[in-house]
């Protein structure tokens, strides 16, 4: 039994989030049906995104609504509030909130007491002062990006098949990838994929027509699934006609032109950014410590160091690694160690409440998947490097295992099994991104784009 009433509350809904809650709702599950604890979750969305099915949902291999994961009815037991913490102040045991219902009633903001905070907001994406990067750029961090840019990548084959103008059907066929870590592998070889499979559908637009460009600061490319198998993922989307930029810089994309450092300049309608990732700004709002990246700075057991009653895990925390060789080593900010960070830190409140001696976090990196399309991919697991078929199916096994819930391991193992008996679906429902604006047209109101834009259009 826990030895007083505690009031527990989680700031973000993300992995680390959602699977600290779950853990604390199945080990407190006594102690919540008596009224001696309370789980407040909040997050700006009522579900839980699982990123690294992303490029799978953009490429139309999984539906959108079976890669997120609804949190209220995972977490029946908890307290979910839609709505963002915009400051902390650990020393009054106080957070800052704003919700849907304080911005519809002109409130302003709302405090929350607690007793055990949990930070885990996540990231958010990393911008750079580009010029033009603001007004054309496009991200890929939510199911929502995913899909619009899905949705924009077919809208530009559908302009390009029907104009006359070579000038707009060149843009419209150039595509820029910003990032090479990832999500702009990931999402650039899933896309090109699907891409060069639509194009049998066009009677004008060729594989060859199209433009695929990543572009990458570094000197390689994925560098989590090694050196040796980045080289080998970029020698793979060379062959595949994609131009692979190393030491290379986007240094404007104003006007609908991507000029690049090595001084390369591509008219273009599609920039997609995924050049990292910085900490959510709810950290800097707080009164906790930071390290010099802007990450709590916490101890192997997941509280922030020099504090006590709170907590952090996943992308917003720097854990030291216990298991590297090297001293001073934290854990990388990726999904494999916020899972496994998530049910350390649920049971270490548990153990915390109840005076237990608190679980160390302990685990060795096992090695990185990556997808590069239907059938492709790259991998290195525990010292074993694959490419191609194996690699690409690992990768289906390792995420598949890891979504959330089995309802959603089912849903996903169904569409994948019928992807591989029917033809792909190749359509674009931009429209749904503005679903009003045909009726407000028709009731003679003004399109809700700027005049020129395609109105039914995610462009």
């Amino acid at each position: 039994m826990v030895k007083e009433r505690a009031r527990i509350l989680v700031v973000g809904g993300g992995y680390v989030g959602m699977y600290t809650a779950l853990r604390l709702q199945r080990r407190l599950k006594p102690e919540l049906g008596r009224g001696e604890a309370e789980i407040t979750v909040v997050t700006p969305d009522p579900y839980m995104t699982y990123q690294p099915f992303l490029p799978e949902a953009a490429a139309g291999s999984i539906s959108p609504r079976h890669v997120v994961v609804p949190l209220r009815r995972v977490l029946s037991r908890c307290r979910v509030i839609i709505g963002e913490a915009t400051a902390i102040d650990h020393a009054k045991r106080t957070a800052t909130l704003t919700t849907l219902a304080t911005a519809e009633e002109g409130t302003g903001t709302e405090q929350l007491s607690y007793d055990e905070l949990v930070l885990a907001p996540g990231s958010v994406s990393r911008t750079l002062p580009i010029p033009g990067l603001a007004e054309h750029g496009i991200g890929f961090k939510t199911v929502e990006e995913a899909i619009g840019l899905r949705n924009h990548v077919i809208e530009q084959m559908d302009i390009a098949s029907s104009t006359r103008d070579p000038a707009i059907r060149d843009a419209a066929l150039t595509f820029v990838f910003v990032g090479g870590g990832y999500a702009g592998v990931e999402a650039l070889g899933e896309l090109e994929d699907m891409a060069r499979y639509a194009t049998r559908y066009y009677h004008n637009v060729r594989p060859e027509d199209m433009k695929w460009i990543l572009v990458e600061a570094s000197d390689r490319i994925l560098p989590e699934v090694g050196e040796d198998m980045g080289r080998y993922t970029v020698t793979e989307l060379r062959r595949r006609n994609i131009d692979v930029r190393l030491h290379t810089r986007l240094e404007s994309c104003a006007d609908r032109v991507a000029v690049l450092s090595d001084g390369a300049r591509f008219p273009t309608r599609t920039v997609v950014w995924t050049a990292g990732v910085k900490p959510h700004p709810i950290l800097a709002a707080s009164d906790l410590p930071l390290n010099a990246r802007g990450r709590l700075r916490c101890t192997p057991e997941l509280t922030v160091d020099g504090t006590t009653h709170a907590w952090a895990a996943g992308d917003a925390a720097a854990v030291p690694d216990v298991t590297a060789p090297e001293p001073g080593t934290e854990c990388a900010p990726n999904a494999q160690h916020a899972l496994r960070q998530a049910k350390v830190l649920g049971d270490n409140i548990v153990h915390t409440l109840r005076g237990e001696p608190l679980e160390t976090y302990a685990h060795q990196y096992a090695g990185s998947v990556a997808s590069l399309g239907f059938h492709k991919g790259v991998a290195q697991v525990y010292g074993r490097k694959l490419k191609g078929y194996p690699a690409w199916f690992m990768h289906r096994v390792y995420h598949l295992s890891r979504v959330p819930t089995f309802n959603r391991k089912a849903r996903v193992l169904a569409e994948w099994t019928l992807s591989g008996l029917f033809k792909r679906e190749i359509v674009s429902l931009g429209s749904l991104e503005h679903p009003r604006a045909e009726f407000e047209l028709a009731a003679g109101g003004k399109p809700p784009l700027n005049q020129g834009d395609d109105t039914k259009g995610s462009s």
